[in-house]
Protein backbone atom coordinates (compact mmCIF):
# COMPACT_ATOMS: atom_id res chain seq x y z
CA UNK A 1 0.00 0.00 0.00
CA UNK A 2 0.98 3.31 -1.03
CA UNK A 3 0.36 6.49 1.28
CA UNK A 4 2.27 9.45 -0.50
CA UNK A 5 0.04 11.96 1.24
CA UNK A 6 0.90 14.42 -2.14
CA UNK A 7 -0.45 11.87 -4.73
CA UNK A 8 -2.95 10.01 -3.10
CA UNK A 9 -6.04 12.77 -3.23
CA UNK A 10 -5.12 12.88 -6.91
CA UNK A 11 -5.26 8.96 -7.13
CA UNK A 12 -8.84 9.77 -5.62
CA UNK A 13 -10.23 12.01 -8.27
CA UNK A 14 -8.02 10.29 -11.20
CA UNK A 15 -9.14 6.60 -10.26
CA UNK A 16 -12.95 7.39 -10.92
CA UNK A 17 -12.18 7.39 -14.28
CA UNK A 18 -10.77 4.10 -15.10
CA UNK A 19 -12.28 1.55 -17.13
CA UNK A 20 -14.45 -0.62 -14.90
CA UNK A 21 -13.39 -4.08 -14.37
CA UNK A 22 -14.42 -6.97 -16.56
CA UNK A 23 -17.82 -8.42 -15.84
CA UNK A 24 -18.86 -11.88 -14.79
CA UNK A 25 -17.53 -12.04 -11.28
CA UNK A 26 -18.23 -8.54 -9.57
CA UNK A 27 -20.24 -9.78 -6.51
CA UNK A 28 -19.35 -9.62 -2.93
CA UNK A 29 -20.27 -13.68 -2.34
CA UNK A 30 -17.81 -14.64 -4.94
CA UNK A 31 -14.79 -12.61 -4.31
CA UNK A 32 -15.57 -13.37 -0.64
CA UNK A 33 -15.40 -17.25 -1.27
CA UNK A 34 -12.05 -17.11 -3.62
CA UNK A 35 -10.31 -14.88 -0.89
CA UNK A 36 -11.61 -17.50 1.63
CA UNK A 37 -9.62 -20.24 -0.16
CA UNK A 38 -6.50 -17.94 -0.87
CA UNK A 39 -5.65 -17.05 3.09
CA UNK A 40 -8.21 -19.64 4.78
CA UNK A 41 -5.93 -19.56 7.78
CA UNK A 42 -5.93 -15.66 8.18
CA UNK A 43 -8.06 -14.22 10.45
CA UNK A 44 -11.47 -12.39 8.77
CA UNK A 45 -12.88 -11.35 11.84
CA UNK A 46 -12.26 -10.64 15.39
CA UNK A 47 -14.65 -9.42 18.04
CA UNK A 48 -12.98 -9.35 21.67
CA UNK A 49 -11.61 -12.72 22.20
CA UNK A 50 -13.45 -14.32 19.43
CA UNK A 51 -11.60 -14.86 15.74
CA UNK A 52 -12.74 -16.37 13.09
CA UNK A 53 -11.00 -17.18 9.87
CA UNK A 54 -11.16 -17.09 6.77
CA UNK A 55 -12.34 -20.68 6.15
CA UNK A 56 -14.44 -20.66 9.31
CA UNK A 57 -16.10 -16.81 7.87
CA UNK A 58 -16.86 -18.93 4.37
CA UNK A 59 -18.18 -22.24 6.20
CA UNK A 60 -20.41 -20.45 8.56
CA UNK A 61 -21.82 -18.39 5.99
CA UNK A 62 -22.41 -21.09 3.56
CA UNK A 63 -24.79 -22.88 6.57
CA UNK A 64 -26.74 -19.92 7.05
CA UNK A 65 -27.68 -19.49 3.46
CA UNK A 66 -28.76 -23.03 3.69
CA UNK A 67 -30.83 -22.35 6.45
CA UNK A 68 -32.13 -19.41 5.09
CA UNK A 69 -33.22 -21.47 1.92
CA UNK A 70 -34.43 -24.25 3.49
CA UNK A 71 -37.39 -21.53 5.40
CA UNK A 72 -38.18 -20.73 1.69
CA UNK A 73 -36.57 -17.53 0.91
CA UNK A 74 -35.33 -17.22 -2.64
CA UNK A 75 -32.91 -15.00 -4.75
CA UNK A 76 -33.87 -11.52 -3.81
CA UNK A 77 -35.21 -11.89 -0.82
CA UNK A 78 -34.73 -9.56 1.98
CA UNK A 79 -33.26 -10.05 5.46
CA UNK A 80 -33.27 -8.26 8.04
CA UNK A 81 -29.73 -8.02 10.42
CA UNK A 82 -30.92 -6.19 13.49
CA UNK A 83 -27.51 -6.80 15.21
CA UNK A 84 -25.07 -3.80 16.58
CA UNK A 85 -21.63 -4.88 15.98
CA UNK A 86 -20.62 -8.41 16.11
CA UNK A 87 -19.00 -11.24 13.91
CA UNK A 88 -22.00 -12.83 13.17
CA UNK A 89 -23.70 -9.56 11.69
CA UNK A 90 -21.27 -10.06 8.94
CA UNK A 91 -21.05 -13.77 8.51
CA UNK A 92 -25.13 -13.27 8.60
CA UNK A 93 -24.45 -10.96 5.67
CA UNK A 94 -22.24 -12.78 3.64
CA UNK A 95 -24.88 -15.47 4.02
CA UNK A 96 -27.60 -13.62 2.69
CA UNK A 97 -25.40 -12.67 -0.23
CA UNK A 98 -24.44 -16.69 -0.94
CA UNK A 99 -28.22 -17.49 -1.41
CA UNK A 100 -28.93 -14.26 -3.58
CA UNK A 101 -30.91 -12.10 -0.96
CA UNK A 102 -30.79 -8.64 0.00
CA UNK A 103 -29.52 -7.65 3.52
CA UNK A 104 -31.52 -4.95 5.46
CA UNK A 105 -29.46 -3.19 7.79
CA UNK A 106 -31.90 -2.48 10.89
CA UNK A 107 -30.95 0.31 13.11
CA UNK A 108 -30.87 -1.26 16.79
CA UNK A 109 -32.30 1.95 18.53
CA UNK A 110 -35.27 1.25 16.77
CA UNK A 111 -38.41 0.73 18.97
CA UNK A 112 -41.34 -0.99 17.36
CA UNK A 113 -43.78 1.48 15.52
CA UNK A 114 -39.73 1.79 13.33
CA UNK A 115 -38.98 -1.16 13.28
CA UNK A 116 -42.51 -2.63 11.51
CA UNK A 117 -42.03 -0.05 9.24
CA UNK A 118 -38.82 -1.10 8.21
CA UNK A 119 -39.13 -4.75 8.15
CA UNK A 120 -42.51 -4.03 6.55
CA UNK A 121 -41.68 -1.61 3.93
CA UNK A 122 -37.98 -3.50 2.67
CA UNK A 123 -40.50 -6.86 2.72
CA UNK A 124 -38.32 -8.50 5.06
CA UNK A 125 -38.79 -12.63 5.21
CA UNK A 126 -36.46 -13.57 7.87
CA UNK A 127 -34.53 -11.48 10.88
CA UNK A 128 -31.31 -12.23 12.71
CA UNK A 129 -31.37 -10.26 16.18
CA UNK A 130 -29.53 -10.08 19.34
CA UNK A 131 -31.04 -11.42 22.81
CA UNK A 132 -31.60 -8.45 24.60
CA UNK A 133 -33.84 -7.64 21.44
CA UNK A 134 -36.15 -9.96 22.19
CA UNK A 135 -38.61 -8.44 23.50
CA UNK A 136 -39.00 -5.94 20.92
CA UNK A 137 -39.26 -9.26 18.61
CA UNK A 138 -42.17 -10.30 20.60
CA UNK A 139 -43.88 -7.05 19.81
CA UNK A 140 -43.58 -6.82 16.73
CA UNK A 141 -44.15 -10.63 14.97
CA UNK A 142 -47.71 -10.76 14.66
CA UNK A 143 -47.14 -7.18 12.58
CA UNK A 144 -44.62 -9.02 10.15
CA UNK A 145 -46.94 -12.15 8.64
CA UNK A 146 -44.31 -12.15 5.78
CA UNK A 147 -41.75 -13.50 7.86
CA UNK A 148 -40.52 -17.20 7.83
CA UNK A 149 -37.72 -17.00 10.44
CA UNK A 150 -35.92 -15.62 13.27
CA UNK A 151 -32.48 -16.20 14.10
CA UNK A 152 -31.25 -15.44 17.56
CA UNK A 153 -27.83 -13.97 18.41
CA UNK A 154 -27.13 -15.34 21.81
CA UNK A 155 -25.63 -12.66 23.89
CA UNK A 156 -26.41 -14.12 27.55
CA UNK A 157 -29.40 -11.51 28.08
CA UNK A 158 -32.92 -13.75 27.05
CA UNK A 159 -33.43 -17.60 27.02
CA UNK A 160 -34.17 -18.16 23.19
CA UNK A 161 -37.37 -16.33 21.92
CA UNK A 162 -40.65 -18.62 21.33
CA UNK A 163 -40.69 -18.04 17.83
CA UNK A 164 -36.46 -18.24 17.26
CA UNK A 165 -33.60 -20.52 16.51
CA UNK A 166 -30.18 -20.04 17.77
CA UNK A 167 -27.01 -18.91 15.63
CA UNK A 168 -25.05 -21.12 16.87
CA UNK A 169 -27.28 -24.45 16.02
CA UNK A 170 -27.39 -23.27 12.73
CA UNK A 171 -23.74 -23.26 12.43
CA UNK A 172 -23.93 -27.08 14.09
CA UNK A 173 -26.79 -28.50 12.62
CA UNK A 174 -26.75 -27.58 8.71
CA UNK A 175 -24.49 -28.52 5.87
CA UNK A 176 -22.69 -25.54 3.58
CA UNK A 177 -24.71 -24.83 0.63
CA UNK A 178 -23.10 -25.78 -2.27
CA UNK A 179 -21.45 -23.22 -4.78
CA UNK A 180 -23.91 -20.94 -6.45
CA UNK A 181 -24.44 -18.86 -9.84
CA UNK A 182 -23.77 -15.21 -9.10
CA UNK A 183 -25.42 -12.55 -11.19
CA UNK A 184 -24.19 -9.03 -11.25
CA UNK A 185 -27.93 -7.69 -11.04
CA UNK A 186 -28.75 -8.77 -7.80
CA UNK A 187 -29.49 -5.85 -5.99
CA UNK A 188 -27.75 -4.78 -2.75
CA UNK A 189 -29.48 -2.03 -0.42
CA UNK A 190 -29.11 0.00 2.75
CA UNK A 191 -31.73 1.88 4.23
CA UNK A 192 -30.97 5.54 5.15
CA UNK A 193 -31.14 6.99 9.03
CA UNK A 194 -34.13 8.56 8.17
CA UNK A 195 -33.03 12.10 9.09
CA UNK A 196 -35.31 13.83 6.08
CA UNK A 197 -37.85 11.78 6.51
CA UNK A 198 -39.09 8.09 6.91
CA UNK A 199 -36.04 4.81 5.96
CA UNK A 200 -35.58 4.88 2.61
CA UNK A 201 -33.64 1.11 1.29
CA UNK A 202 -31.23 2.81 -1.42
CA UNK A 203 -30.48 0.46 -4.09
CA UNK A 204 -27.52 -0.91 -6.07
CA UNK A 205 -26.66 -3.37 -8.43
CA UNK A 206 -23.40 -5.87 -6.84
CA UNK A 207 -21.79 -5.73 -10.26
CA UNK A 208 -21.54 -1.51 -10.14
CA UNK A 209 -21.81 -1.30 -6.12
CA UNK A 210 -18.35 -3.95 -6.08
CA UNK A 211 -16.79 -1.95 -8.87
CA UNK A 212 -17.40 1.20 -7.06
CA UNK A 213 -15.62 -0.44 -3.85
CA UNK A 214 -12.16 -1.76 -5.81
CA UNK A 215 -11.86 1.51 -7.56
CA UNK A 216 -12.03 3.11 -3.78
CA UNK A 217 -9.74 0.70 -3.18
CA UNK A 218 -7.34 1.56 -5.58
CA UNK A 219 -8.07 5.62 -4.87
CA UNK A 220 -6.65 4.18 -0.93
CA UNK A 221 -2.89 3.53 -2.60
CA UNK A 222 -3.53 -0.36 -2.90
CA UNK A 223 -2.39 -1.50 -5.60
CA UNK A 224 -5.38 -3.09 -6.94
CA UNK A 225 -5.75 -4.72 -10.53
CA UNK A 226 -8.00 -3.40 -13.20
CA UNK A 227 -8.89 -6.64 -13.88
CA UNK A 228 -10.88 -8.80 -11.58
CA UNK A 229 -9.32 -12.05 -12.55
CA UNK A 230 -6.20 -10.77 -11.46
CA UNK A 231 -7.48 -10.02 -7.71
CA UNK A 232 -7.09 -13.74 -6.28
CA UNK A 233 -3.11 -12.65 -7.62
CA UNK A 234 -3.46 -9.71 -6.15
CA UNK A 235 -4.73 -11.23 -2.44
CA UNK A 236 -2.38 -13.76 -2.66
CA UNK A 237 0.61 -11.16 -3.34
CA UNK A 238 0.10 -9.27 -0.18
CA UNK A 239 -0.56 -12.23 1.88
CA UNK A 240 2.87 -13.38 1.01
CA UNK A 241 3.92 -9.70 1.79
CA UNK A 242 2.39 -10.08 5.17
CA UNK A 243 0.07 -7.15 4.12
CA UNK A 244 -3.58 -8.13 5.09
CA UNK A 245 -5.11 -5.31 5.98
CA UNK A 246 -7.15 -4.84 9.66
CA UNK A 247 -9.52 -2.58 9.86
CA UNK A 248 -11.37 -1.29 12.77
CA UNK A 249 -14.81 -0.22 12.84
CA UNK A 250 -15.01 1.85 15.32
CA UNK A 251 -18.80 2.99 14.54
CA UNK A 252 -22.29 0.80 13.67
CA UNK A 253 -21.88 -1.66 10.96
CA UNK A 254 -25.64 -0.73 10.46
CA UNK A 255 -25.00 2.32 8.98
CA UNK A 256 -22.68 3.33 5.51
CA UNK A 257 -19.95 4.14 6.78
CA UNK A 258 -18.97 1.20 9.43
CA UNK A 259 -20.07 -1.36 6.84
CA UNK A 260 -18.59 -0.10 2.94
CA UNK A 261 -15.44 1.49 4.83
CA UNK A 262 -15.09 -0.46 8.03
CA UNK A 263 -15.63 -4.12 6.16
CA UNK A 264 -16.19 -4.04 2.64
CA UNK A 265 -13.21 -2.47 1.81
CA UNK A 266 -11.19 -4.99 3.89
CA UNK A 267 -12.78 -7.39 2.99
CA UNK A 268 -12.25 -7.54 -0.48
CA UNK A 269 -8.55 -7.69 -0.29
CA UNK A 270 -9.10 -10.77 2.01
CA UNK A 271 -8.40 -8.25 5.36
CA UNK A 272 -9.59 -8.19 8.81
CA UNK A 273 -12.80 -6.82 10.28
CA UNK A 274 -12.07 -6.03 13.70
CA UNK A 275 -15.14 -4.65 15.82
CA UNK A 276 -15.10 -3.93 19.88
CA UNK A 277 -18.20 -5.01 21.51
CA UNK A 278 -19.48 -2.09 23.62
CA UNK A 279 -22.46 -0.96 22.40
CA UNK A 280 -21.30 3.05 23.17
CA UNK A 281 -18.35 4.02 22.13
CA UNK A 282 -14.88 3.57 24.07
CA UNK A 283 -12.11 5.24 22.98
CA UNK A 284 -9.66 3.74 25.70
CA UNK A 285 -11.36 0.27 24.11
CA UNK A 286 -10.15 1.34 20.59
CA UNK A 287 -6.50 1.69 21.14
CA UNK A 288 -6.21 -1.06 23.55
CA UNK A 289 -7.57 -2.86 20.47
CA UNK A 290 -4.78 -1.41 18.18
CA UNK A 291 -2.07 -2.02 20.12
CA UNK A 292 -3.13 -6.17 20.69
CA UNK A 293 -4.67 -6.67 17.25
CA UNK A 294 -2.08 -4.12 15.01
CA UNK A 295 -4.60 -2.57 13.11
CA UNK A 296 -3.56 -0.75 10.37
CA UNK A 297 -6.68 1.10 9.82
CA UNK A 298 -9.68 2.69 11.65
CA UNK A 299 -13.48 3.95 10.45
CA UNK A 300 -15.05 6.78 12.29
CA UNK A 301 -17.59 9.49 12.51
CA UNK A 302 -16.28 13.10 12.28
CA UNK A 303 -15.52 14.79 15.30
CA UNK A 304 -18.37 12.34 17.54
CA UNK A 305 -15.38 9.85 17.66
CA UNK A 306 -12.12 11.43 16.84
CA UNK A 307 -12.66 13.81 19.96
CA UNK A 308 -13.17 11.46 22.70
CA UNK A 309 -10.31 9.43 20.82
CA UNK A 310 -7.64 12.27 20.88
CA UNK A 311 -8.64 12.52 25.01
CA UNK A 312 -7.62 9.46 25.13
CA UNK A 313 -4.45 9.56 23.28
CA UNK A 314 -3.60 12.68 25.53
CA UNK A 315 -4.61 11.19 28.88
CA UNK A 316 -2.17 7.69 28.17
CA UNK A 317 0.42 10.28 27.18
CA UNK A 318 0.36 12.31 30.20
CA UNK A 319 0.58 9.02 32.66
CA UNK A 320 3.67 8.36 30.95
CA UNK A 321 2.05 4.82 29.16
CA UNK A 322 1.35 6.29 25.83
CA UNK A 323 -1.00 3.73 23.33
CA UNK A 324 1.31 2.14 20.90
CA UNK A 325 -0.47 3.39 17.39
CA UNK A 326 2.24 2.73 15.15
CA UNK A 327 0.10 -0.06 13.26
CA UNK A 328 -2.42 2.80 12.17
CA UNK A 329 -1.44 3.67 8.57
CA UNK A 330 -4.92 5.48 7.98
CA UNK A 331 -8.10 6.45 9.89
CA UNK A 332 -11.19 7.69 7.56
CA UNK A 333 -13.74 9.18 8.66
CA UNK A 334 -17.56 10.38 6.75
CA UNK A 335 -20.66 11.49 7.74
CA UNK A 336 -20.22 14.15 10.16
CA UNK A 337 -17.83 17.67 10.62
CA UNK A 338 -13.77 16.67 11.68
CA UNK A 339 -12.55 19.64 12.51
CA UNK A 340 -8.73 20.21 11.42
CA UNK A 341 -8.31 21.12 14.71
CA UNK A 342 -8.48 17.74 16.04
CA UNK A 343 -7.11 16.57 13.00
CA UNK A 344 -3.72 18.35 13.61
CA UNK A 345 -3.89 17.60 17.54
CA UNK A 346 -4.26 13.36 16.41
CA UNK A 347 -1.01 13.81 14.03
CA UNK A 348 1.04 15.02 17.17
CA UNK A 349 1.12 11.62 18.35
CA UNK A 350 1.59 9.28 15.51
CA UNK A 351 2.57 10.78 11.19
CA UNK A 352 -0.58 9.06 9.64
CA UNK A 353 -2.69 9.70 6.86
CA UNK A 354 -6.30 11.36 7.92
CA UNK A 355 -8.88 10.60 4.91
CA UNK A 356 -12.68 12.58 5.67
CA UNK A 357 -14.48 11.90 2.92
CA UNK A 358 -18.00 13.69 1.85
CA UNK A 359 -20.67 11.45 0.64
CA UNK A 360 -23.95 9.79 1.96
CA UNK A 361 -25.53 6.46 0.98
CA UNK A 362 -26.89 7.87 -2.65
CA UNK A 363 -23.03 8.89 -3.54
CA UNK A 364 -19.61 9.67 -2.66
CA UNK A 365 -18.81 13.89 -3.55
CA UNK A 366 -15.54 14.59 -2.31
CA UNK A 367 -12.76 13.96 0.20
CA UNK A 368 -10.23 15.76 2.28
CA UNK A 369 -6.58 14.33 2.57
CA UNK A 370 -4.64 15.42 5.82
CA UNK A 371 -1.58 14.48 6.98
CA UNK A 372 1.96 15.87 8.86
CA UNK A 373 3.09 17.17 5.71
CA UNK A 374 -0.45 18.52 4.08
CA UNK A 375 -2.56 20.10 6.46
CA UNK A 376 -6.70 21.12 5.42
CA UNK A 377 -9.09 23.38 6.42
CA UNK A 378 -12.00 22.22 8.32
CA UNK A 379 -15.33 21.08 5.65
CA UNK A 380 -12.98 21.75 2.90
CA UNK A 381 -13.49 19.01 0.47
CA UNK A 382 -12.06 18.11 -3.21
CA UNK A 383 -14.55 17.18 -5.62
CA UNK A 384 -14.46 14.05 -7.50
CA UNK A 385 -14.78 13.99 -10.79
CA UNK A 386 -18.39 13.83 -12.26
CA UNK A 387 -19.81 16.15 -9.44
CA UNK A 388 -21.42 19.16 -9.86
CA UNK A 389 -23.25 22.22 -8.06
CA UNK A 390 -26.63 23.36 -9.26
CA UNK A 391 -27.95 26.36 -7.82
CA UNK A 392 -31.66 26.47 -6.66
CA UNK A 393 -32.50 28.34 -9.97
CA UNK A 394 -31.01 25.45 -12.04
CA UNK A 395 -28.01 26.78 -13.36
CA UNK A 396 -24.67 25.13 -12.97
CA UNK A 397 -22.50 27.11 -9.93
CA UNK A 398 -19.53 28.89 -11.10
CA UNK A 399 -15.96 28.14 -9.57
CA UNK A 400 -15.61 31.25 -6.78
CA UNK A 401 -18.83 32.61 -7.21
CA UNK A 402 -19.95 32.24 -3.53
CA UNK A 403 -23.61 31.31 -4.79
CA UNK A 404 -24.90 28.26 -2.70
CA UNK A 405 -26.00 25.14 -4.54
CA UNK A 406 -27.21 21.33 -4.38
CA UNK A 407 -24.34 19.33 -4.77
CA UNK A 408 -24.79 15.86 -8.01
CA UNK A 409 -22.54 13.08 -8.28
CA UNK A 410 -22.84 11.00 -11.37
CA UNK A 411 -20.79 8.06 -11.75
CA UNK A 412 -22.64 5.05 -9.38
CA UNK A 413 -25.69 6.16 -9.23
CA UNK A 414 -28.46 4.24 -7.51
CA UNK A 415 -30.93 2.43 -9.10
CA UNK A 416 -33.26 4.47 -7.08
CA UNK A 417 -35.03 4.08 -3.69
CA UNK A 418 -36.87 0.97 -2.82
CA UNK A 419 -40.63 1.42 -3.50
CA UNK A 420 -40.31 5.03 -3.76
CA UNK A 421 -40.50 6.42 -7.34
CA UNK A 422 -41.60 10.01 -6.10
CA UNK A 423 -39.00 10.15 -3.92
CA UNK A 424 -36.59 8.59 -6.72
CA UNK A 425 -37.35 11.23 -9.51
CA UNK A 426 -36.85 13.60 -7.41
CA UNK A 427 -33.34 12.36 -6.01
CA UNK A 428 -32.17 10.63 -9.12
CA UNK A 429 -31.90 12.56 -12.14
CA UNK A 430 -30.49 13.89 -16.00
CA UNK A 431 -29.04 17.33 -15.74
CA UNK A 432 -27.72 17.97 -19.67
CA UNK A 433 -28.53 14.32 -20.27
CA UNK A 434 -26.14 12.78 -17.25
CA UNK A 435 -27.86 10.78 -14.49
CA UNK A 436 -27.12 12.22 -11.09
CA UNK A 437 -27.87 11.34 -7.43
CA UNK A 438 -28.61 15.17 -5.83
CA UNK A 439 -29.03 13.80 -1.60
CA UNK A 440 -29.66 17.32 -0.56
CA UNK A 441 -26.56 18.44 0.17
CA UNK A 442 -25.72 22.10 -0.01
CA UNK A 443 -22.18 23.50 -0.37
CA UNK A 444 -20.47 26.67 -2.57
CA UNK A 445 -17.14 26.00 -4.58
CA UNK A 446 -13.83 27.88 -4.94
CA UNK A 447 -11.84 28.68 -7.29
CA UNK A 448 -9.38 26.33 -7.13
CA UNK A 449 -12.23 23.93 -7.54
CA UNK A 450 -12.35 22.71 -3.84
CA UNK A 451 -15.75 22.92 -2.04
CA UNK A 452 -17.51 24.02 1.04
CA UNK A 453 -20.01 21.78 2.74
CA UNK A 454 -23.20 23.90 4.22
CA UNK A 455 -25.15 20.87 4.87
CA UNK A 456 -29.04 19.13 3.72
CA UNK A 457 -30.91 21.64 2.63
CA UNK A 458 -33.89 19.95 5.06
CA UNK A 459 -32.19 21.29 7.83
CA UNK A 460 -31.73 24.82 6.10
CA UNK A 461 -33.11 27.17 9.24
CA UNK A 462 -34.93 30.59 7.04
CA UNK A 463 -33.92 33.31 9.40
CA UNK A 464 -35.48 36.91 7.91
CA UNK A 465 -35.19 35.68 4.66
CA UNK A 466 -31.76 34.48 4.90
CA UNK A 467 -30.79 30.71 4.33
CA UNK A 468 -28.73 29.64 7.63
CA UNK A 469 -27.43 26.32 7.50
CA UNK A 470 -26.72 24.45 10.45
CA UNK A 471 -23.30 22.56 10.06
CA UNK A 472 -21.55 26.19 8.82
CA UNK A 473 -22.33 27.23 12.32
CA UNK A 474 -21.86 24.29 14.30
CA UNK A 475 -18.42 24.41 13.09
CA UNK A 476 -17.77 28.33 13.64
CA UNK A 477 -18.87 27.69 16.86
CA UNK A 478 -16.50 25.06 17.49
CA UNK A 479 -13.66 26.71 16.65
CA UNK A 480 -14.17 28.04 20.44
CA UNK A 481 -11.30 26.34 22.65
CA UNK A 482 -14.33 26.14 25.39
CA UNK A 483 -16.79 24.15 23.24
CA UNK A 484 -16.74 20.06 22.97
CA UNK A 485 -19.50 19.45 20.91
CA UNK A 486 -22.44 21.75 19.33
CA UNK A 487 -25.71 21.42 17.47
CA UNK A 488 -27.85 23.95 15.89
CA UNK A 489 -31.18 23.95 14.86
CA UNK A 490 -34.06 26.77 14.15
CA UNK A 491 -37.28 27.52 16.12
CA UNK A 492 -40.34 29.45 15.21
CA UNK A 493 -39.91 33.09 16.02
CA UNK A 494 -42.49 35.76 15.87
CA UNK A 495 -40.37 38.55 14.56
CA UNK A 496 -37.63 36.57 11.90
CA UNK A 497 -39.59 33.65 11.32
CA UNK A 498 -37.26 30.83 12.54
CA UNK A 499 -34.20 31.58 14.82
CA UNK A 500 -31.03 29.50 14.99
CA UNK A 501 -30.20 28.40 18.54
CA UNK A 502 -27.28 26.16 19.79
CA UNK A 503 -27.16 23.96 22.21
CA UNK A 504 -23.55 23.41 23.24
CA UNK A 505 -21.66 21.08 25.61
CA UNK A 506 -18.15 22.48 27.10
CA UNK A 507 -15.30 20.82 27.42
CA UNK A 508 -14.03 19.74 30.90
CA UNK A 509 -12.74 22.81 33.23
CA UNK A 510 -14.18 25.13 30.70
CA UNK A 511 -16.57 28.52 31.47
CA UNK A 512 -17.81 30.60 28.98
CA UNK A 513 -21.26 32.87 28.92
CA UNK A 514 -23.80 32.87 26.31
CA UNK A 515 -22.80 36.36 25.18
CA UNK A 516 -19.10 35.29 24.93
CA UNK A 517 -19.66 32.45 22.68
CA UNK A 518 -21.94 34.60 20.84
CA UNK A 519 -19.27 37.03 20.07
CA UNK A 520 -16.99 34.70 19.34
CA UNK A 521 -19.20 32.92 16.85
CA UNK A 522 -19.59 36.42 15.09
CA UNK A 523 -16.24 36.91 14.35
CA UNK A 524 -15.89 33.38 12.45
CA UNK A 525 -19.28 33.87 10.32
CA UNK A 526 -21.91 36.69 9.30
CA UNK A 527 -23.93 38.00 11.69
CA UNK A 528 -27.28 36.82 10.92
CA UNK A 529 -25.90 33.37 11.14
CA UNK A 530 -24.90 33.27 14.99
CA UNK A 531 -27.38 32.05 17.71
CA UNK A 532 -30.04 34.03 18.92
CA UNK A 533 -30.07 31.88 22.13
CA UNK A 534 -27.10 29.43 23.30
CA UNK A 535 -28.19 26.53 25.45
CA UNK A 536 -25.54 24.68 27.65
CA UNK A 537 -26.18 21.16 28.42
CA UNK A 538 -23.69 18.44 29.97
CA UNK A 539 -23.75 16.73 27.07
CA UNK A 540 -24.99 17.11 23.17
CA UNK A 541 -26.65 13.49 22.40
CA UNK A 542 -25.72 11.68 19.00
CA UNK A 543 -27.18 8.71 17.07
CA UNK A 544 -24.71 5.63 17.49
CA UNK A 545 -22.68 6.14 14.61
CA UNK A 546 -21.97 10.31 15.56
CA UNK A 547 -24.45 11.51 13.31
CA UNK A 548 -26.28 14.63 14.35
CA UNK A 549 -29.45 14.12 16.45
CA UNK A 550 -31.45 16.96 15.59
CA UNK A 551 -34.71 16.04 16.67
CA UNK A 552 -33.42 15.65 20.52
CA UNK A 553 -31.26 19.17 20.48
CA UNK A 554 -34.54 20.71 18.66
CA UNK A 555 -36.96 19.20 21.94
CA UNK A 556 -34.24 20.26 23.96
CA UNK A 557 -34.17 23.77 22.75
CA UNK A 558 -37.98 23.87 23.01
CA UNK A 559 -38.34 22.78 26.35
CA UNK A 560 -35.94 25.05 27.96
CA UNK A 561 -36.76 28.45 25.85
CA UNK A 562 -40.47 28.13 26.23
Amino acid sequence: MNLNSTTLLWKIILCFNRKDMSSGKLHFAKIWESNAELVGDSPALINDSQVVSWSEYESQASKIANFLQEKGLKQDSKVGIYLHNCNEFLIAQFGVFKMGGCPINVNYRYKEDELVYLLDNSDTEAVFFHGCYSSQIDLIKDKLPNVKAYVQIDDGTEPLNDNAVFFNEIIKEFDPLPPQDRSEEEIYMLYTGGTTGMPKGVMYKQGGFVTSMLKTLKAMGFEMPDDIDQLPQYVAQIKEANMLPKSLVACPLMHGTGMWLGAFLPMLTGGCVVSVPNLSFDADKLWEEVERSKISSIVIVGDAFAKPMLESLNKAKEAGKPYDISSVMLIISSGVMWSSEVKKALLEHHDMMLMDTMGSTEGGMGASITSRAMPTETAKFRLNPGTIIISDDGEEVEPGSGVMGKIGTSGLVPEGYYKDPVKSAETFKEFNGVRYSFPGDYATINEDGSINLLGRGSNCINTAGEKVYPEEVEEAIKLSESVYDCLVVGLDDAKFGQKVVAVVSLNKNSDISEQDLTDFTKTKISGYKAPKNILFVDEVKRAPNGKANYKWAKAEAVDKLS
